[in-house]
């Protein structure tokens, strides 16, 4: 008995595809979502490395630009009505504030400093939208995935019990494989949830820090433009 069992163990292909290939329609649209799931996560993380990437190389060009003592009003000229770099665009907005914010006569508008630094936050606003979307995806596959996975187990289980019962038939050869195909799901949901989790936390952390550097910069130069309005 042993024996055959044994032989009709070794005849069954414990491979992953020949795992989810037998498993139930409910189990196999489990794993197709989560790792559909999995493929979306890993595009966000891979353009986000390159979006964070490439501000931080445009805020370090446009820092040397800002504090090389080339005026104000000249590098905004250079910069133009369309910024293309995030710092640019939130310089741009305050220059823009400060420029409107001058009578023709050549003195300001009450308020100006106030409207200058609305201005600036709400540039830094949309550079925040513009990193962080895509963030609540990756939490969410991370907080949710390995429950999915785990009912997507909880249904094979469930289903390889009632072909037990249907068969009468505890031999492990008859038992083995609709456990595995079952776990198969809890695998795939881990998969998913891993790397999300991991690369959430990095690239949430990276985005503050980015931000935070917008943040100073406004500060900054909000500050020599309160210089200039009490001068």
């Amino acid at each position: 008995m042993e024996t055959d069992t044994l032989a009709m163990a070794q005849e069954i292909d414990f491979s992953m595809l020949a795992l989810f290939a037998r498993a139930t329609l409910t189990v196999k649209i489990v794993m197709l979502m989560l790792m559909v799931m999995s493929f979306w996560s890993w595009a966000i993380i891979i353009q986000k490395h390159i979006m964070f990437r490439k501000a931080r190389g445009e805020a370090a060009i446009f820092d040397r630009a800002f504090w090389s003592g080339e005026p104000l009003d000249e590098l905004f000229e250079k910069i133009g009505g369309d910024p293309q770099g995030q710092s640019e665009k939130i310089f741009a907005a305050g220059m823009l504030e400060w420029r409107r914010s001058h009578k023709q006569d050549g003195g300001l508008i009450a308020g100006a400093q106030a409207r200058i630094d609305r201005a600036m936050d709400v540039a830094i606003s949309r550079e925040s939208e513009q990193l962080n979307r895509g963030l609540s995806f990756l939490a969410t596959t991370g907080s949710t995935a390995p429950f999915i996975g785990l009912f997507g187990t909880v249904w094979g289980i469930k289903h390889s019990f009632e072909q037990i019962a249907i068969s009468q038939n505890t031999n492990l050869a008859v038992v083995a494989p609709g456990i595995a195909e079952a776990l198969l799901a809890t695998g795939v949901g881990l998969i998913a949830a891993i790397p999300a989790v991991v690369f959430y936390n990095k690239l949430n952390s990276d985005s503050e820090r980015i931000l935070g550097g917008y943040e100073g910069f406004a500060d900054e130069f909000a500050t020599i433009l309160s210089r200039q309005l009490d001068a």
